[in-house]
This record gives C-alpha cells, structure tokens and sequence, in this order.
C-alpha cells in the first residue's frame, strides 16, 4: 500500500530510478484476493497512487506505450482495482457500501450504513479514469452517489456523519467538517476544478453557507446537529486542517487565513495537532491526543504559500517540520505520536506520510519543482 501511495513522492522529489524501479515491482502485483478492504481508502491510495503515478510516468523517464496517458500499465492496474470497487455503488440510493471484498464483491451480511466522506470521495479519482480511458462508468457512479448525498441534506444545508445506503436515513447526526465527512467537501471543489464542472462549485456554496451560518465560531468549526444547526461537539479534529487549504482554491484568503493561524496556534501549544482539541477548554482532547503524522494542515500551508507567497507560512512549514524531526524520527522511518502532550511514540507509520506528508512539505520549500508552475506551458505528448 505504501508503495502504491507513496509512487508520486519519488517523482516529486525527483527520484526517478527508484520510480521505474517500483513500477516494474507493481506490475506482478495481483488484486485478485480474498480479503474485505474499505472502498474509500482503496480508491483514494491505490486507484489514486496508480493514476497519480502514470500521469507522472512520462517526467519519470517510464518507456511509454503508444497512446498514453490512455495506455500504460499502471492505468490497466488502476482501472482493474477500481472495477472491483463498481459493486459497492449497486444500492437503492447509489450511495456505495463502506467495505467490498477484492474477489467476491460486496460481503454478505456487510452494514448499508456509511460515513458522508466514504460516499463522496470518489468524483477526482474516478473523474480521471474515465477520462482516461473513455469510459464513463465512473465518473458516473461518483457523481450520482454525490448528488445523492446532496439530496440527502437537511433543510438547513447541512449533512450528518454517517447514513444508511439502503434507505437514505442518517444514522449519525452530527454535522461538521472533520472525521467523516471531510473529504466529501474537498472533493466538491476539487472535483468541479479538475473536470470543470460548476454544478459541484454550486453544491460545495451552498454547503458552505450552512457550514459558515451554523458551524462556525471565532474562526474555529464545531459539530452541530444537521437538522436543527445547535451544538454537539465543541471540538477542532486535526482532520479539519484541510479547509484553509481548500478556500485558497475558491479564492477565499482571508478566512483561510484566519482559520489556519487558530490550527497554528494549536500546532505551537503541543508541537503538533492532537487529534481532538477542545476549544473552550483550550486542550487536547483524553484519549484523542495522539498525531499520526496527518498531511492536511501543511497541505493548507503549501496552498496558501502557492496562492499568497506570505512568508509567514514557510514560517509555519518550519514549524511543522521541526517537530517531525524532533520527536518522531526513529532509525527506521517515522512513527506516529501516541500522545502530543509527552511526544510518546507508537509503533506505526501511516502510508500518507510519505504520500502526502512529506510531498507537500517538499513542495512548499521548492517553488522550482515541476508540480509548483502556473500551468501556462507544458509537453505535448503526440
């Protein structure tokens, strides 16, 4: 998995023998198997780290097949995973299952009850297979279980954290921006930039307006109940940290901003984020006070850095940085904090440390990397 994951880092940071290296080992790689995997982590790190890593194959010095980026192995490999994902989204809503298993398809007895981040984090990765390929499967199954969550709102425009696919009712009423129903925003905007598509703009605005109107406080976000907008949850989740990011992508610098230096200030109490932080209490949250090396607040930082040049964020990326090293380097790799307010280690490295952790702190201090021009030139592959 973090071979997959990880791919598009080698080539960011300009390793590209290693690159090639990988992609001969992942050809005799075999998805066929007897085993239940989450749909969602499956698609955004294998199908994801697949088309990732071909679309940068060419600036890697991969031999090409004729026809790319339409051909090549890693697109055969990330389309051959994603068809095995398509019958998770065979349900009465199109919402998909949470879990399939890679050979026999949805597992018996398998819960139609689904986080809002596991239904909508598909439109960027399956949006580029269909483009890629020329069939328009998926992006279609994305789309509908995206409009279908968009139906599903509630009146006030906001959506809970977790639904039943079967019936369409929320199980979990909680509305927020953080665990669970993240990436289902950051997919709108991403989704809409990358095919050009308003109508997912359109969704995310409307959802923001709910999102600014009942969940956002001093520019921190809370958890509120989605029908009637009151507060649950007076927390900050570390998952959060990707909204600054986002509003710099619609042009929203101001409130990014703002919110970010709340997240900065947490990262300089502890030396990281903590999972949960309660903003009354001003601490991190008992039994949520670990940091398992998230990529999403220096991913915000390398945004905003992108979009505003403030050198304040290099300031903030050094920060981060500093804190990686310090306390989490082991001989070996880099292990996640157990708990933020001791620097205690646990035995894990997550894969998107060095799929995403380490890539947006390398892009942030390279403004010369290939990743970092404005778009306005490029190869054309004939």
């Amino acid at each position: 998995l973090t071979l997959i994951d990880a791919l598009d880092t080698l080539a960011v940071m300009g390793n590209f023998s290693e690159f090639r290296r990988v992609v001969n080992e992942l050809t005799k790689v075999d998805f066929d198997k007897d085993i239940n995997v989450s749909v969602f982590e499956t698609n955004i790190r294998i199908v994801g780290g697949l088309l990732g890593a071909h679309l940068l194959s060419h600036k890697a010095g991969v031999e090409l097949e004729a026809g790319y980026p339409c051909n090549g192995p890693l697109l055969r490999l990330a389309e051959k995973v994603a068809r095995k994902l398509l019958p998770a989204f065979d349900t009465k809503t199109g919402m998909p299952f949470g879990t399939v298993n890679l050979k026999y398809g949805v597992p018996e007895g398998e819960t139609s009850v689904t986080c809002t981040a596991g239904i909508g984090t598909f439109i960027v990765e399956f949006g580029a297979l269909s483009r890629l390929t020329g069939d328009p499967i998926y992006e279609e199954v994305a789309l509908n279980a995206l409009y279908s969550l968009y139906n599903h709102r509630s009146q006030i425009g906001l959506l809970g954290n977790h639904i039943d696919v079967q019936t369409g009712v929320w199980t979990a009423q909680d509305a927020g921006i953080g665990a669970g129903v993240d990436s289902y925003y950051e997919y709108l905007v991403k989704g809409a930039i990358m095919l050009n598509k308003p109508d997912l703009l359109h969704m995310f605005e409307e959802g923001r307006t709910a999102i600014d109107k009942y969940l956002k406080r001093d520019d921190w976000h809370i958890w509120a109940n989605m029908a009637k907008g009151s507060i649950t949850l007076p927390v900050f989740q570390s998952l959060q940290a990707f909204w600054p990011g986002l509003l710099s992508l619609i042009g929203d610098i101001s409130s990014a901003m703002k919110s970010l230096h709340n997240m900065h200030s947490v990262w300089k109490q502890y030396g990281f984020l903590p999972e949960f932080y309660n903003i009354p209490n001003a601490e991190a949250g008992a039994n949520r006070d670990s940091y398992p090396l998230r990529p999403e607040l220096i991913e915000s930082v390398m945004y905003l850095y992108r979009a505003t040049g403030d050198p304040y964020l290099l300031e903030v990326g050094e920060d981060i940085l500093k804190s990686i090293e310090y306390s989490a380097k082991t001989s070996c790799g880099y292990a996640t904090i157990k708990n933020v307010k001791d620097h205690r280690k646990q035995d894990t490295m997550e894969s998107f440390f060095l799929a995403e952790t380490t890539k947006y702190l390398y892009l942030l201090f390279d403004p010369d990397n290939f990743l970092n021009t404005d778009g306005g030139y490029g190869t054309v592959i004939d």
